[in-house]
Order: C-alpha cells, then sequence, then structure tokens
C-alpha cells in the first residue's frame, strides 16, 4: 500500500475511533473526499488493520465504528499539530480569552503526558522550531469578556438543557432578571449567549459582560426544533439580528483583486465585470455592521443596494463628520 493510502486509511480509523455513532459510508467518502466505491474499499482496509471495528445496523444504512479507540502508537500528534494548538492557546491569551486559553492549555498538557518519552523527545526540537517561527496577529479592539465560573454554568445548562436565570444589565430594560433557553455560544470582538427567553422559541444574543448574578433552574429548556447555531450566524453580518435584506455591492476595479479572496458572507457570490470590478452579493440582516466594515474599504467598494444600507452608511459618515467638526483646534 502506497504511503498516501496508508495514511488515508489511519485517518478512516481515527475517525471511525473518534465517532460515538460510527460512520456510514457516504459520511466517509465525505469526510476524505472520495468516492462510495473507494470508501468501501478504505473500510475494509481498516478492518483488516483493525479487526476490532464494529458494524452497526441504522436501518437505511449501517454505521462502522471502533468502540476501544485506537492504541496511543497510532495517535501520535505530529510537531505542526502540536505548534497549532499552542499557537491558538497564545493567540486567545493575548486577545485576553483567557479561559479558553485555559482549556487548550490543560489540553495540551494531557496530550503531551500521553506520549512516550522518546516521541515527546523527537517532537521538541521542530514544535520550538515552529513557535519561533510562527506568530499570530492580535488586532485593536475590546477586550473579550471571559469568565470561567459564568462560561461553565452556561455550558452546563446547554449539555442539560435546562434554563438558567441571570440580572441581564443591558437592553431596554437594564437590571432586569431573564430566564433564558441557553443554545449556543458566539466569540468574537465581543462575546455573546445565544438564547430563547421565557416559552419564545426565537432565539436572540445576550452580551456575556452584562449578564450578572447567573443561577442554574431545574425548568426544562424549551423547545427549539431545528435549530442550527451556525444558520443562526449566517443570517446577520456580524452578530445583530434584524430583516434579512438582499445585499448588492460593487467593488472597483482597484478594489477588485482583493475582493476575490476575501470572504464577505457565507452566502455570498462574486461576478466579475467587463471593467475588472466585482459584484459581491448576499443575503444578510445587520446593516450597522455591515456599514462600519465597509468603511474599511475606502473607495473601493459602491452600494448598490439596499437603500437602508446607503442611508445607515450616509448616517454614520455624517456622526463622523459632526465628531471631527466639534474638535477644538488643540484635539486636531
Amino acid at each position: 500500500m502506497r504511503h498516501e493510502k496508508a495514511a488515508q486509511v489511519l485517518e478512516l480509523a481515527r475517525r471511525m475511533a473518534a465517532s460515538a455513532e460510527g460512520l456510514t459510508l457516504d459520511e466517509m467518502a465525505r469526510d476524505l473526499g472520495v468516492g462510495r466505491r473507494t470508501a468501501e474499499r478504505m473500510r475494509d482496509a481498516v478492518r483488516e488493520v483493525f479487526p476490532q471495528m464494529e458494524e452497526v445496523d441504522d436501518p437505511p444504512t449501517r454505521r462502522f465504528r471502533i468502540p476501544a479507540g485506537l492504541d496511543g502508537l497510532f495517535q501520535a500528534p505530529s510537531a505542526d499539530e502540536l505548534a497549532a494548538l499552542r499557537a491558538a492557546h497564545e493567540h486567545l491569551r493575548r486577545a485576553g480569552a483567557s479561559a479558553r486559553a485555559e482549556d487548550l492549555a490543560r489540553l495540551e498538557l494531557k496530550v503531551l503526558a500521553a506520549l512516550r518519552a522518546s516521541a515527546r523527545r523527537r517532537l521538541a526540537p521542530d514544535l520550538e522550531a515552529l513557535m519561533q517561527a510562527e506568530a499570530m496577529a492580535v488586532y485593536p479592539g475590546p477586550r473579550p469578556f471571559e469568565d470561567e465560573a459564568l462560561l461553565s454554568a452556561l455550558r452546563t445548562a446547554i449539555k442539560a438543557m435546562r434554563r438558567v436565570r441571570f440580572r441581564y444589565l443591558g437592553g431596554s430594560a437594564p437590571g432586569r432578571v431573564r430566564e433564558v433557553t441557553p443554545l449556543g455560544l458566539l466569540f468574537g470582538r465581543a462575546n455573546y449567549l445565544v438564547a430563547a427567553e421565557g416559552e419564545a422559541v426565537e432565539p436572540r444574543t445576550w452580551r456575556l459582560d452584562r449578564i450578572k448574578d447567573i443561577e442554574a433552574t431545574d425548568v426544562p429548556g424549551v423547545a427549539t426544533t431545528g435549530f442550527s447555531l451556525p444558520a443562526f450566524v449566517d443570517r446577520s453580518f456580524g452578530i445583530y439580528q434584524d430583516a434579512i435584506e438582499e445585499v448588492r455591492l460593487r467593488i472597483r476595479p482597484h478594489g477588485a483583486e482583493e475582493a476575490m479572496g476575501w470572504r464577505f458572507h457565507s452566502t455570498q457570490t462574486l461576478t466579475p465585470q467587463a471593467d475588472g470590478g466585482v459584484i459581491v452579493e448576499f443575503r444578510a440582516s445587520g446593516m450597522l455592521e455591515l456599514a462600519w466594515h465597509l468603511f474599511t474599504w475606502g473607495d473601493k467598494v459602491e452600494i448598490l443596494a439596499p437603500r437602508r444600507l446607503k442611508a445607515i452608511m450616509a448616517e454614520q459618515l455624517a456622526l463622523a463628520q459632526a465628531s471631527l467638526a466639534a474638535a477644538t483646534p488643540g484635539e486636531c
């Protein structure tokens, strides 16, 4: 078996061992980017190397898994993988995300502790070289609020599908006590809880730094059938959720190259134009956050639609101009 094929078979075995319910042939083909017939041959190769592989009936199909996991011999990480883990830890630490940084530090410690001494010695020089040669930029912005006790309480409620109660310092009634069903956590320039309040099934966002005096309840969470956090995020440009609109932008020729490699939104389409420009189209809410982003494009972008985005952009520009005009000569 060629080296590339052996590596693919081992990757499939790892995926089977990592999945509690197992993988179908279609899932194997999708995850490894191969055809179904190739996935069948790779499954058979896994069975030869790992006879403990199980087949589980899951009508109308079957699933395959390795329930006892893999021996550490097959699980040793590479220097590249450890460097990526350590870089992610350092990035979170420098960005102020101390709780998640500490989680990654503990994970790295567990991985290293599970390695044989010979493997650790072999990895150490390459890992040190990579850490000296790579760095991650931390951009200016608000430090994300992360309280370990708060995150732990929310994660426990999400896993148990129970409501939590807290005093919320934001919104239209600051200080009001809220009872919500936590559905997910969003981490970014500011960190948010996604939750449904009371008996409502429509989720909304709550800033973590405005949540105080949280307590768990024994009340079951409200049913949110079909809720998907990625789909919820994709509804907006950023965090704020309001009416979804059809966005159409024209990137002028001197910004086209940058635009072709830019991700504006997960639903975007990019259409090159005869004059060298690019038309960008997507559906999203959050026009205020989009307007803030478009300022970074300077004269490279022209708003074609919606009209509300144009109005918000003009309003934000007027506010900036008024602030600049109000500055005293000594402040300029």
